[in-house]
């Protein structure tokens, strides 16, 4: 969207000469649907969560209490003291914004993100800048997590309003109906803050005025920005009469392969800007696994292509320092097109599909440094994400001590006190500390230069007996670096992220054969089965210190069924097919669209200013796109036709995107071969 109408015209001048390198600023490639969002300004070297010069912070959060004291959400909660008059996101909110005739300040984020983090420090402790918000705004906070649909929405909105990226923390300027006329992510507090020509006190205070001062121009545009919010949530119309096409397949790896960075593997670089951020973008990596053990021919052209595509990003991810060496799991992206430097946090959603993938790698390849990657995860899971109660939690923070990524990295002279001399020069020679310093300039994040098969083989070792030798030396690290002032845990346990989990330790029970993980996933399972569903039968988005409370989106009912079918294809038992079928039958009754394929929330939803339908993958896969497949697995095992009708129906739903852009939504094609094979 072009800023063509007066307002906007008038905001977009505002703000045109904002220096601050925010994400939805970054040059960057056309973004696909789907795209992942990072959150707030890429790093640039500077990671101290101190406020920027001239903000004028309490200092300490004050002793008053607003009401999201009242939220279980870890990441409300952070806020129920700020001097910032905040909100919860419900009826009775959004009625006091339209009593008051006051526009809205909607800030959403979650809470491992680092910018988020800055942003309160900045901004919402600062006693000016809250009483400025407090006067004229009805400001809400949102926890992202919680309400995915919130989020989905209002990021739609930025993106019609100023196009070309987004992220958290998500800031936007509502109507008092809710409808968006204004938005960014990160803003420093005051203007010079950081470089910024204009700071967040300033920007509130002219967007405040341009409310009271052209309110029909306001209220216009806001109308627009929701149309065309409304219309990218409706999703591509379906191509009527269009068969499942065989071709989709070869063309995701065909535009796969356009975007595939050959040299450090992922999907999306630049050449010339090797600090644009790279995830990991399992619904791609998902698809590959797929393509090559479907092929019948392992020597074809595009097995190949497709088994170095899966082949090299693997490789390049485990050894680099989004990987954690030395803790196991994942971090969420890297801000470089190295996977050198992460984005410290670590969320389940990113573990519990990478547990596949590298399972299913190692099930193709038989590469023990592969089964090494996933029993690392699921290591880091079981002893930091799981509940006493089984269910997974969400996350762990990117931050410490106010330091994005302080309890990750290194100085040198660190790790070479906390071990032999002997012992440091292995580690160093392989993790890359005779190098010079990775992570601001300063410090190391481990990682490793070559494969550790390489480095067996350069040492004249099998693989089991260098790792035999590093187990010990990993260990005592661990342990040094275990007893830092940890990372913040979210312990959120969202029915969504416990599907991905449990479906990657089930799968990785089956395939590794080790039925401690099995076992894990069934404890997960019944967690969310007896304590996050209903009488009725009906699901909760979120559990949290007891309590479950949300209803359940699109997303959680086909991940869970999804885990509830990975641990039917581990085990063989039939009460979590009987399970998966109860689920899929209540997520029909409230979330199916009788012109095929699902809604992203149920029919009783509360009323929002858009309801989506959208068929893409992102960093979580598709709901649609997961659901297609369940209702496949489900009509077969089960001999239900109507599954497979409503199977075919999903597919064909997303018919325009498979048929324009079939890599958005890589899962989705998975199913839809299963059609035309």
């Amino acid at each position: 969207m072009r800023f063509t109408t007066p307002i906007l015209l008038l905001l977009a001048c505002l703000f045109s000469n904002m220096s601050c390198s925010t994400a939805q600023e970054q040059p960057a490639r056309p973004a696909s649907p789907g795209e992942q969002q990072t959150d707030g300004p890429q790093p640039t070297g500077q990671t101290s969560l101190a406020p920027a010069q001239g903000s004028k912070t309490t200092g300490h959060q004050s002793k008053q209490t607003n009401a999201l004291a009242k939220e279980t959400s870890p990441y409300l909660l952070m806020h129920a003291h700020n001097p910032v008059n905040w909100y919860a996101w419900n009826d009775e909110t959004l009625a006091r914004a339209s009593k008051e005739d006051k526009p809205i300040f909607l800030s959403i984020g979650y809470s491992s993100c680092h910018w988020c983090h800055v942003m309160e420090r900045e901004s919402f402790l600062d006693a000016e800048i809250a009483g400025y918000l407090n006067d004229n705004f009805i400001c809400i906070k949102v926890d992202r997590e919680e309400r995915p649909d919130v989020d989905e929405i209002y990021m739609n909105a930025l993106q019609a309003i100023r196009p070309g990226g987004g992220g958290w923390p998500l800031s936007m300027f509502l109507t008092p109906e809710a409808k968006p006329f204004f938005g960014g992510t990160y803003w420093p507090a005051r203007d010079g803050d950081r470089g910024a020509s204009m700071g967040f006190l300033t920007i509130v205070t002219k967007v405040n005025e341009a409310f009271r001062d052209h309110r029909a121009q306001i209220d216009q545009d806001a109308e627009i920005v929701t149309q065309r919010t409304k219309d990218a949530l409706a999703g591509l119309k379906p191509v009527s009469g269009l068969p499942i096409q065989k071709a989709w397949s070869s063309e995701t790896v065909q535009n796969l392969l356009s975007n595939f960075d050959p040299q450090f593997g992922g999907f999306g670089f630049s050449s010339t800007n090797p600090n644009q951020p790279k995830f990991p973008e399992p619904s791609n990596l998902f698809f590959l696994v797929d393509q090559v053990q479907r092929s019948s021919d392992p020597d074809n052209p595009e097995t190949l292509e497709t088994k170095k595509m899966l082949v090299t990003t693997c490789d390049r991810m485990m050894m680099g320092g989004i990987h954690d060496h030395l803790g196991g799991g994942f971090h969420r992206y890297s801000v470089d097109r190295y996977w050198q430097i992460p984005h410290f946090e670590k969320m389940l959603y990113d573990n519990g599909q990478l547990a596949t993938v590298y399972a299913e790698a190692y099930r193709l390849t038989g590469r023990e440094d592969y089964r090494n990657v996933v029993e690392g995860i699921l290591s880091f899971v079981d002893r930091e994400l799981v509940a006493p109660s089984g269910g997974f939690y969400a996350s762990l923070d990117a931050e410490s001590e106010g330091v994005e990524g302080k309890f990750y990295r290194w100085e040198r002279d660190e790790i070479k006190a906390a071990l032999e001399p002997k012992e440091y020069e292995l580690f160093a020679s392989i993790y890359r500390l005779n190098e010079a310093p990775n992570f601001d300039d300063e410090f190391y994040a481990p990682q490793l230069n070559k494969l550790m098969s390489d480095h067996a083989a350069q040492r004249s070792m099998s693989l089991a007996d260098l790792e035999a030798i590093l187990v010990p030396i990993r260990k005592k690290l661990f342990e040094v670096r275990s007893k830092r002032v940890r990372p913040l845990l979210d312990h959120k346990i969202l029915a969504a992220w416990n599907g991905l989990m449990i479906r990657g330790f089930a799968d990785a029970g089956r395939i590794l054969k080790h039925e401690q993980y099995t076992k894990t996933a069934a404890k997960a399972a019944d967690f969310a089965l007896h304590e996050m569903i209903d009488a009725d039968g009906r699901l909760s988005r979120t559990h949290t210190d007891g309590q479950a409370k949300l209803n359940a989106y699109l997303i959680d009912y086909a991940c869970l069924i999804d885990g509830l079918i990975a641990l039917h294809r581990a085990t063989g038992d039939s009460k979590w097919l009987e399970a998966a079928d109860r689920l899929q039958q209540k997520q029909d009754e409230l979330f199916w669209d009788t012109a095929g394929g699902y809604f992203y929330t149920s029919q009783d939803h509360e009323a929002l200013i858009a309801r989506s339908k959208r068929a893409s993958d992102g960093a979580m896969p598709g709901g649609n796109s997961v659901s297609a497949a369940n209702l496949f697995y489900l009509g077969k095992k089960l001999n239900r036709g109507a599954y497979q009708t409503k199977s075919r129906q999903t597919v064909l739903s997303a018919s325009a995107i498979l048929t324009r852009a079939p890599q958005a939504a890589p899962r989705m094609v998975i199913t839809a071969q299963e059609f035309v094979e």
